[in-house]
């Protein structure tokens, strides 16, 4: 008998620097919505101030990203400013992905003090396209069907992207291409292979986002998400 394959959920994380030059890479193949890089950041983790990943400046000096990226007391890269950041609230990798900071919107240049994000109201669609976004670049995408996954994880994982090696990693922000909207926060990566099978011949299936409707539900009602 074939040997049965495995569907394993891994974090989306690499080197930074690899996943700027993939995304920029891609832009050459198909242009995407470079102004939606205003929006992204870098989250900073401490001491060193080294990246440890990506979020997204809801504006009214909120920042959401995914919770396995924020480690002790982070920082926030934006515009090229490094400034400290308090935890509103923080989820958790194997049950919300998600952490809400906060940052001195006072310190931010005038131009980003009067951005405000809104979050999408409707679900996506299998084959919608959409845009990764990074500090760096930003990347085209489509909605990927969740019917393609293994079944054990169709249900937890149900939002999901194609293009794994040219998108964004932990904590990038996934919006729709027309309306611009944040239709989500990536998470993870999910690979599959056979059970017996290295990691390192494991192949990329798709990556998840946590999904707009979960973080309106995240973010505390006082924040008006």
């Amino acid at each position: 008998m074939p040997t049965p394959l495995r569907p394993i959920v891994r974090l989306a994380l690499g080197s930074c620097l690899l996943a700027a030059l993939t995304l920029i890479g891609c832009l050459h193949a198909e242009p995407a919505d470079d102004s939606l890089r205003a929006y992204a950041v870098d989250i900073l983790q401490p001491p060193s101030e080294s990246r440890s990943g990506t979020g997204i400046y809801l504006g009214k000096g909120l920042v959401i990203t995914a919770a396995h990226v924020v480690h002790g007391t982070p920082g926030v890269r934006i515009a090229g400013l490094d400034l400290p950041a308090s935890v509103i609230k923080q989820g958790a990798f194997e049950d919300v992905d998600l952490t809400l900071l906060s940052i001195d919107a006072q310190r931010l240049p005038a131009r980003l003090q009067l951005l405000s994000l809104s979050l999408c109201q409707n679900p996506p669609w299998p084959d919608d396209p959409v845009i990764v976004a990074v500090p760096e670049a930003t990347a085209p995408s489509h909605i990927m069907s969740p019917s393609l996954l293994p079944p054990a994880v169709r249900s937890k994982f149900s939002t999901v992207i194609s293009d794994v090696a040219t998108t964004g990693n932990s904590g990038s922000g996934v919006f729709d291409t027309r309306s611009k909207c944040l239709l989500g926060i990536m998470s993870r990566k999910i690979m599959a292979g056979a059970a017996d099978e290295p990691a390192s011949r494991l192949k990329d299936l798709a990556k998840y986002f946590v999904p707009a409707w979960t973080i309106a539900k995240f973010i505390p009602a006082e924040y008006g998400f």
